[in-house]
């Protein structure tokens, strides 16, 4: 059984910063703790499962059991003639692991570097940024059920990956928990260097032909230059998904606004630049109360001080309304509110 902490604060579990405090909290380093946590009385509490708290948007005291992973381990699990099998336990760093990868020799993930939050984190919302979705280099993961406490194994087509979403958000919400996840990383590496500001930033550091430890200093530096560090700025990074809109309202949008970033999608569909939306809406740089949209990227909502989950609502329905009322297009957040 995990040492339970009663009436725990959270601030320091939320990259926001923002005050919650919880009525129990169990930190979780080993699988078998939570088949011992089942079998205790805290269990009928309610539950939330916590990682690196940097998707998350803490609106109120938890009445229940936090569940707060930190399950480590970094591991070689095999290899064939196409690729690397890497595991990591679900607490680990996600950034750390990232570095950790290369400093290996083993290249793939390198697009998304300096993403806050733990590998355990990572499958549940598809992490993605400059070109790459997590979903892409994802193997397997390991997880145990919170109904019988029994070990699970998922592989790819199970975790029904989409942009930002997964059955960890949907069906499989609450009731498991990630306990491991490995990463088929190939080794007929190629570089994603399509995303306009990688391309940008290679070629202003004269790389033509870059190594995968390129990409990842050329992506720590641009999201360094728009993203401000939740250790000094409380932030959950992007707020707000990207939009994905039919052709027809694309047409419409392209008529008023031929600017429009739009990047084409399998479907048909288009996906749009929600930073620019909100941009446009004149809130890049903007305050209500002590939260504002930060500077350098009106996707990020940051805390200026003091700010609890409410201003963050209140600001968030606040932007959707206006771009809404403009675009015709509905924002929807990336974090989780609790």
């Amino acid at each position: 059984m995990p040492p339970l902490v009663r009436d725990a604060d959270l601030r320091p579990y939320n990259t926001f910063g923002l005050p919650a405090r919880a009525a129990r909290l169990a930190t979780i380093e080993d699988a078998a703790q939570v088949a011992a946590l089942i079998a205790g009385p805290e269990w009928t509490l309610p539950r939330l499962i916590l990682g690196g708290g940097s998707n998350l948007v803490l609106t109120r005291d938890f009445p229940g059991l936090v569940l707060k992973v930190g399950i480590a381990g970094r591991r070689l699990a095999g290899e064939d003639a196409d690729a690397w099998y890497v595991e990591a336990g679900a607490g680990e760093n996600w950034h750390d692991f990232v570095r950790w990868t290369l400093a290996q020799g083993w290249p793939g993930l390198e697009n998304l570097s300096l993403i806050p939050g733990t590998v355990g984190a990572a499958p549940v919302q598809n992490i993605g940024a400059y070109g790459l979705e997590m979903a892409e280099r994802f193997h397997s993961l390991q997880a145990v059920s919170l109904e019988t406490g029994a070990p699970l194994r998922l592989a790819g087509a199970d975790c029904r990956f989409a942009y930002r979403d997964s059955v960890f958000k949907r069906e499989l919400a609450g009731r498991v928990l990630i306990t491991a996840v490995t990463f088929r990383l190939p080794k007929g590496w190629q570089p994603v260097t399509g995303y306009a500001d990688v391309a940008r930033e290679l070629a202003a550091r004269g790389i033509a032909t870059p190594s995968a430890l390129d990409v990842s200093d050329a992506v720590i530096a641009i999201r360094r230059r728009k993203l401000p560090d939740p250790a000094r700025i409380g932030n959950a990074g992007s707020f707000f998904k990207n939009p994905v809109v039919d052709a027809d309202l694309l047409a419409r949008l392209d008529a008023a606004h031929p600017d429009l970033p739009r990047y084409p999608q399998p479907d048909s569909r288009f996906k749009l630049a929600a930073g620019w939306l909100i941009d446009r809406c004149g809130w890049k740089g903007r305050d209500l109360g002590p939260v504002g949209a930060y500077e350098q990227q009106a996707l990020v909502l940051v805390n200026r001080g003091g700010a609890t989950g409410a201003d963050v609502e209140r600001i968030a329905r606040a932007i959707q309304a206006d771009v809404f009322a403009r675009f015709g297009v509905n924002l929807e957040p990336e974090p989780v509110f609790v």
